[in-house]
């Protein structure tokens, strides 16, 4: 298996991808990790990855483009498009079940965010599953992708001697994250939603609140069930 890694930190991943089992695994050719800098795709002097959100509130998302670049090198140099998989807590949780269908790819990429997160738009465009590592936030998706390959490696033949199963029970209390945008208002012809061009905040915090309910009924509603309970 060969699993590609985008990230703003791959200095933060190589430690981990060469300790233990993990640098056995890949010294045996049992598996492949390779991690690429996201601001290498940056076409800007300054290597720029990120912007403010449109609409109210704080912190820096990163910009679709570069990551669509990187993703577009990966593709090209395996000649096939691998399973994109964005670590994100808006995610499904992982499961051992998930661990298990996941070792059945041959080519599978990950996509780490940082900062507030990442252009809904190239999540839409490319990525084939968010997952999440438990209903907490972490500063950026480098520590879950390592979690998710350390989980995978330990699975695939030749390995471990034996294999062991962890299922991992998660609880939490509220709603995933509402879509986030940045510049520019148009990529890849998908435009940003107008509500959050029109300066109304109160409009604006509605719309999240919607799109935060759908999302999390469409990802975990498990999470609406023990909000509603909360609140009696």
């Amino acid at each position: 298996m060969q699993v590609d890694v985008m990230t703003l930190f791959p200095e933060m991943l190589l430690p981990i991808a060469n300790t233990s089992i993990l640098k056995r695994a890949i010294k045996n050719k049992i598996l492949a990790v390779n991690f690429h800098q996201i601001r290498n795709f940056a076409k800007d002097k300054h290597k720029t990855v990120d912007d403010t959100t449109y609409g109210p509130g704080k912190g820096m998302v990163l910009k679709a483009e570069p990551i669509y670049l990187c993703f577009e090198n990966i593709c090209e140099h395996l000649k096939t498009k691998p399973w994109l998989i964005y670590m994100s807590p808006r995610g499904i949780l992982l499961k051992q079940e998930k661990i298990v269908e996941l070792t059945k790819y041959k080519n599978i990429a990950i996509l780490c965010g940082h900062y507030e997160g990442v252009d809904e738009r190239v999540i839409e465009k490319i990525v084939d599953e968010e997952i999440s590592i438990g209903d907490y936030v972490l500063t950026g998706g480098e520590l879950p992708a390592m979690v998710l390959i350390d989980a995978i490696c330990r699975l695939l033949p030749g390995v471990l001697s034996s294999r062991e199963c962890f299922m991992e029970e998660s609880h939490y209390n509220g709603l995933l994250e509402y879509p986030q945008y940045t510049k520019p208002q148009i990529w890849k012809n998908r435009a940003v939603p107008k509500i959050l061009l029109s300066g109304n905040h109160k409009n604006i915090k509605n719309w999240r609140y919607k799109r935060a309910i759908l999302k999390t009924f469409k990802t975990r509603p498990d999470l609406l069930i023990r909000k509603k309970r909360n609140n009696n």
